[in-house]
């Protein structure tokens, strides 16, 4: 997709999974969608930006997104995480997802 993110897409008739890695300072705009997401953190770190708050999800953890609600996510290491969507991402299986392959990235700190 990018220098920053990459994905493998899993995809059944209600549900789709996808591996998505991102590079530490790598950025997922600010965008929304229709489908309910399930974010497991499998090594890293994502802070989202999400309901205006933030939340850090570490290596072991989930986080749920509600449908419609804006989110953006910034990677605080190098991220691997599994998204899980009900229904499939339309716009991720038509590519029509150029948000987020734009390869954007932000400088991010220690600690």
């Amino acid at each position: 997709m990018s220098d920053v993110i990459s994905r493998k897409l899993f995809t059944g008739e209600k549900a789709m999974m996808a591996q998505v890695f991102i590079k530490k300072g790598g950025v997922v705009p600010e965008h929304q969608h229709e489908n309910e997401q399930i974010t497991y953190i499998l090594e890293g770190a994502l802070k989202f930006e999400l309901e205006g708050r933030e939340v850090t999800v570490h290596k072991g953890e989930v986080l749920y997104i509600p449908s419609n609600v804006p989110h953006r996510a910034v990677a605080l290491e190098d991220t691997l995480d599994l998204d899980i969507f009900t229904p499939p991402r339309q716009d991720w299986l038509k590519r029509d997802d150029e948000y987020l392959r734009r390869g954007v990235r932000e400088s991010v700190g220690k600690g």
